[in-house]
């Protein structure tokens, strides 16, 4: 199983660069790669490309970082042990996929000192592929949870990524889980909650749920994502108030998923202009999520440039 040429770090961590000012984060991943031709339709998602089709990953990354991105998340959401093992592979067959998500993203920053990658932690329910992340609450213990994640965050982490994003977080216990299983790892994170109007998608205020992680010495950013543009602006105010952190903000593009027509319904209510606003009340980290493509991000990039 070859992997990219290694290639360097940025010389600067994450964290330097978000004191200096707001940071352009991607956007969905999945939907770049659809418009490459990719099929997700596997119930491993964009993670299956990480076996059949890994330049179909650096070339969306690619996309992402000419259009603006500073911050490349990797193909790793929904990639797990119990997943690939549905698949036939084993656990070293999957440990070599999960470091390959980071180098690929490496690999589409090649030469840029000024770009970051993200490896991405997603929540157990990705791994169910049946939408449990946006209930959260599986039946499982945070000591459970935290098993469940830490295998593959020390696969990520021997790769050598600049943060770890435990994103689309449901609700507080997995949180606390990830928070546990990156422990000890050496590398920051970030994380980001799934959210309904002020609360977790578990039903959590926002505010007691972004309490885990004030003064979290790990954690460099936090916030939401996965979740609709109209929640995010305050989203973005209360994880301000409650963390004292930077804030991470990269909502999906406000359209809505068919499950029976398997289609998406409804119009983008993504504005590139709103990232002015969530900045100014504190977002560091400012991107997209679901069917957020790179001409959005471009216009992300263009807007922070123009009123920064």
């Amino acid at each position: 199983m070859s992997a990219p040429v290694p290639v360097p770090a940025p010389a600067s961590s994450l964290a330097a660069a978000l004191a200096a000012g707001p940071v352009v984060l991607d956007g969905g991943l999945s939907n770049q790669l659809a418009d490459q031709g990719c099929d997700l339709s596997d119930a491993l998602w964009s993670a299956r490309l990480l076996a059949d089709a890994p330049t179909q990953i650096e070339a969306a990354h690619t996309a992402y970082a000419a259009a603006g991105a500073r911050v490349l998340i990797t193909a790793s959401y929904q990639a797990t042990y119990e997943g690939f093992a549905r698949r036939g592979l084993g656990r070293a067959e999957t440990s070599a996929l999960l470091r390959r998500s980071v180098a690929l993203a490496r690999h589409a920053a090649a030469g840029r000192d000024d770009l970051w990658i993200a490896a991405s932690v997603g929540p157990y329910g990705a791994m169910l592929a049946d939408g449990s992340e946006y209930r959260g609450r599986y039946g499982l213990g945070v000591r459970e949870l935290e098993r469940f994640h830490r295998p593959r965050i020390e696969a990520l982490c021997e790769a050598g990524p600049d943060v770890l994003a435990l994103e689309t977080v449901p609700d507080a216990d997995e949180a606390e889980a990830l928070l546990r299983a990156a422990e000890g790892t050496g590398v920051p994170v970030w994380l980001s909650y799934t959210v309904r109007g002020t609360a977790t998608r578990a039903g959590q205020p926002l505010a007691e749920a972004l309490a885990l992680v004030a003064g979290h010495p790990q954690v460099v950013a936090a916030g939401v994502n996965c979740c609709a543009p109209d929640d995010a602006d305050r989203a973005v105010e209360i994880a301000a108030e409650v963390t004292g952190k930077p804030v991470v903000v990269y909502p999906n593009s406000g359209e809505v998923w068919d499950a029976d027509a398997r289609g998406w319904r409804g119009g983008t209510a993504y504005d590139p202009a709103r990232a002015a606003d969530w900045r100014d009340a504190g977002a560091r980290l400012i991107g997209g999520c679901c069917r957020v493509g790179p001409d959005l991000i471009a216009a992300v990039a263009r807007h922070l440039r123009r009123v920064g």
